[in-house]
């Protein structure tokens, strides 16, 4: 796939994007959820091994390539790694998947009820690397602790200043301000960040699109607006904590809103299944993922 495939791709497309994208702090809880526990690895080379592995059988899986996987979001050495022989985001590409890369270098402690993104001073690097390996975007991420409207204002502004970077590099952002779903106010919080958003999706340069990934809002449809702006190539949500079964069913009430999910996607993989469970069982989950992103 070319760059305008891989756009028509995203933004047309009947299916969902796969978060594979478990970064060091991360890697090894979803190691244990996957059946392989700590003492088993020792140190980050292997835990990051037992992870692509992990990804690589998702990638080589039969289902994986049935047309209902739409993307990938990546880890940035899942990037720089190999599965069926090839670079990954080759290999993702000929299997019909677009390829992201999370960009992101972690979160600062909470101010405004927020968490913002730490500095990144390498992002036009690495964003220049991925596009020379074939990836199509990129994800990053900030969390929404509580309706604060200073700090719904700080995060948003950071995610379009941080676009605007990426945007530069030729490659397309996904910006991520994940509202928490525990939080008492999200109702209040998520119609405060839908307008921000509005707002910065007006004041964007002619030309230039960005793509959305939110939690699934408390007001089913209440980010219609966003999926229907000219300058948004599609919004995805996350699961955000939910069950495959919860993020499946309040997905499903949100129309033109398709899933990103990483737990979702991955809760009920283990390492000790046999090919044909593992793709039983990976094939049963992105049919229900896709069943409800195209509801």
């Amino acid at each position: 796939m070319n760059h305008q495939e891989m756009t028509d791709r995203i933004a047309n497309g009947q299916g969902f994007i796969a978060a594979l994208d478990q970064s060091g702090g991360s890697t090894p809880k979803a190691l244990r959820g996957y059946g392989i526990a700590d003492e088993s690895w020792n140190g980050d080379d292997e835990m990051f091994a037992a992870i692509h592995e992990m990804r690589s059988r998702i990638i080589e899986s039969p289902c994986f390539g049935n047309g209902k996987v739409i993307g990938a979001i990546l880890f940035e050495k899942t990037m720089d790694g190999v599965s069926g022989g090839k670079p990954v985001p080759t290999r993702l590409a000929e299997r019909g998947v677009v390829p992201f890369i999370k960009v992101d270098k972690g979160l600062e402690d909470e101010a405004n009820g927020v968490q913002l993104m730490k500095p990144n001073p390498g992002l036009e690097d690495l964003c220049n690397r991925a596009r020379a390996l074939g990836v199509f975007g990129t994800k990053m991420r900030s969390v929404i602790k509580t309706a604060n409207p200073v700090g719904i204002r700080q995060i948003v502004d950071q995610q379009f200043a941080e676009g605007a970077r990426i945007l530069s590099t030729g490659l397309v952002p996904m910006l991520e301000p994940e509202y928490d779903i525990t939080a008492k106010d999200r109702a209040e919080g998520e119609a405060i960040l839908r307008d921000e958003i509005l707002s910065h999706l007006d004041d964007l340069p002619d030309g230039q699109k960005v793509m959305l990934k939110l939690s699934i809002p408390v007001e089913a449809n209440l980010y219609a607006p966003l999926i229907a702006h000219p300058k948004v190539l599609r919004v995805v949500a996350l699961s955000g904590g939910y069950s495959t079964n919860e993020a499946c069913e309040k997905l499903a009430q949100n129309t033109g809103m398709i899933a990103s999910f990483s737990r979702g996607l991955l809760q009920d993989l283990r390492h000790g299944q046999s090919d044909v469970e593992f793709d039983g069982t990976l094939g049963s989950a992105i049919d229900q993922i896709h069943a409800a992103s195209v509801a």
